[in-house]
């Protein structure tokens, strides 16, 4: 079967959607319980804890929205034509990594090389 681009960054968006709502209610969550508790996070033990779960969920929340972004940026990419060339080098972007990472910009030399 061959790689759809459109179908992979369908999936990748669904997959990222549904992480998105799963982490906001985490978050949600978090905060909710820290409201209902005298926790006080300069002070109490457990406190660092909450504020470190609260800061470690909310970044993970704005790693997928991030996702979001690169998703759309690729079906730019794909509607424009230049999806699957490489940013840097203008190379052909192995299919293997579209499959596996539909969001790629890069080819993977471009990728692991520095500058």
């Amino acid at each position: 079967m061959a790689f759809d681009p459109s179908a992979a960054l369908d999936e990748e968006e669904a997959r990222t959607v549904r992480r998105l709502a799963d982490l906001s209610g985490d978050y949600r969550g978090i905060v909710e319980a820290s409201m209902n508790s005298n926790a006080d996070d300069e002070h109490d033990p457990e406190g660092a804890t909450i504020a470190f779960e609260r800061s470690a969920v909310g970044a993970l929340v704005r790693a997928a929205r991030e996702h979001l972004d690169e998703v759309t940026a690729a079906r730019g990419r794909l509607a424009d034509g230049t999806y699957g060339v490489c940013e840097r080098c203008g190379a052909t972007v192995d299919p293997a990594r579209l499959a596996a990472r539909p969001t790629a910009r890069t080819c993977v030399p471009c990728a692991v090389s520095p500058g």
